[in-house]
């Protein structure tokens, strides 16, 4: 096992430079965000989750780990800038080598037109990440290199801090999760409707109750469509007013008895509720963070969150009804494919 080391705290005028290089790459993107060049099929309004058009969503990744040689899909994320992507906390393993996917549509073909994949330079978990509660269920990754963008690679917008989401604000979820619950894995990218449900409806008792706090935002709900095993870290896109996509919320939760449970929306973490934390994540000497290591390599790989029992984790979890759409990659579902798992059909 492999000890966990955080970086040295950063001298003022480095810690200065570094926060003005972060803010920048973000800004740099900021006025040709989120606006795809093929754009996404939205005027079906698909119940159950539909393959997307190929690279319409271009800013979503595939976050891979390495087991037995071979590359495995377990969460998914977006870039938002050049050299930065944004996934959840629960994504990140101890003693995990990880790679980035990006340009990807179909991830059973490696050498996909338009696609590469870059390797893990930091990972940045929120410093009060708590598993138990799934509170602050966010992190940043930072790759060994910036990446050109692209037609198939494209970065998404943040949205305003603190911005709230009206209810029934259609957004969509995308990634390569189970296609129903204990269902087969996608290889193809999914995308499906998932309309906010307002704060006071998610936090009724019926409902998630008190689970759910105001760093979250919940959509869907209906039974029909959801975020599965294997969504996790992958965004919830909410087209603003002036037609660019924005990243609003990061795959977090959803009910262990089932993705797509009636009144048991998927839950995200609001990103508006993190913009301080996403443009000063590098600064923070007691966040978690550490080198990963590069190449496939067999040892530390990328840290993780301090390592509390995910086996308990997911039993306290259980009881509350509740399950980190990405347990089947902890080794906590009944498979273990930890390839992706997206949209849930109702059946």
């Amino acid at each position: 096992m492999c000890p966990s080391r955080l970086d040295r705290p950063l001298a003022p005028e480095h810690a200065n430079m570094l926060g003005f290089t972060v803010l920048a790459a973000l800004l740099a993107y900021a006025s040709s965000c989120g606006v795809p060049t093929f754009q996404p099929n939205l005027a079906t309004r698909v119940v159950g989750g539909d393959n997307a058009v190929p690279h319409s969503w271009p800013w979503q990744i595939s976050l891979q780990y390495l087991k037995d040689n071979t590359w495995r899909h377990t969460c998914g994320g977006t870039l938002i800038a050049s050299n930065f992507v944004l996934t959840a906390a629960h994504c990140i393993s101890k003693s995990k080598t990880y790679r980035v996917g990006l340009g990807k549509n179909n991830l059973a073909v490696d050498d996909e037109p338009g696609s590469l994949f870059v390797d893990v330079d930091t990972i940045f978990v929120h410093e009060k990440w708590n598993s138990f509660l799934v509170r602050n269920d966010i992190a940043l990754i930072k790759l060994a290199e910036p990446v050109e963008l692209s037609d198939t690679i494209q970065v998404a917008c943040l949205p305003t801090e603190g911005a709230m989401l009206s209810p029934d604000y259609p957004c969509y979820v995308t990634g390569w999760g189970r296609l129903w619950t204990n269902g087969p894995i996608a290889e193809e990218l999914q995308q499906g409707l998932q309309p906010v449900v307002d704060h006071a409806t998610c936090t009724q008792s019926d409902w998630w109750g008190a689970m759910v706090k105001d760093t979250m935002v919940c959509a869907g709900g209906d039974g029909v469509t959801s975020a599965c095993n294997g969504d996790s870290g992958g965004p919830l896109n909410c087209q603003a007013e002036n037609g660019a996509w924005e990243v609003r919320g990061i795959v977090s939760f959803g009910s262990g008895l089932g993705c797509n449970t009636y009144k048991k929306p998927a839950v995200y973490t609001r990103v508006s509720a993190y913009i301080d934390w996403i443009n000063q994540a590098p600064l923070h000497t007691e966040a978690l963070h550490w080198p990963c290591r590069r190449g496939g390599g067999v040892g530390c790989g990328c840290a993780d969150t301090p390592e509390q029992s995910w086996q308990q984790a997911q039993t306290d979890r259980n009881l509350r009804g509740e399950l980190l759409l990405t347990d089947v990659h902890k080794g906590l579902a009944p498979t273990e494919p930890a390839t992706a798992g997206t949209m849930n059909n109702a059946g």
